[in-house]
């Protein structure tokens, strides 16, 4: 798949990425699984459309998470990451 084409759950995962999410806000929000929120968010993440905090008030964006518990951390999307789902607006 070329960097830039989104399948229809990370364009779905980005949409709600404007502020800070959780995990369990994506599944609500997107009715999508875990195993495919994981998948997506570590996808986007390494192309550089989302970043990873700690969740907590004030925390900065990191570049070390843990993929195996992303329960833990928040996302949000980066301004490349916007800019990907402006492009694919319907």
């Amino acid at each position: 798949m070329p960097k830039d084409k989104l399948s229809p759950s990370e364009r779905a995962i980005l949409r709600e990425l404007i502020f800070p999410e959780s995990v369990e806000h994506l599944e609500d929000e997107t009715g999508l699984s875990f195993g495919e929120i994981r998948s997506d968010l570590i996808r986007l993440k390494n192309l550089g459309y989302v970043e990873v905090s700690s969740g907590e008030p004030g925390a900065v964006s990191s570049p070390f998470y843990d993929s195996d518990n992303l329960r833990q951390f928040h996302f949000k999307a980066t301004k490349i990451g916007l800019k990907q789902i402006q492009n694919h607006a319907i």
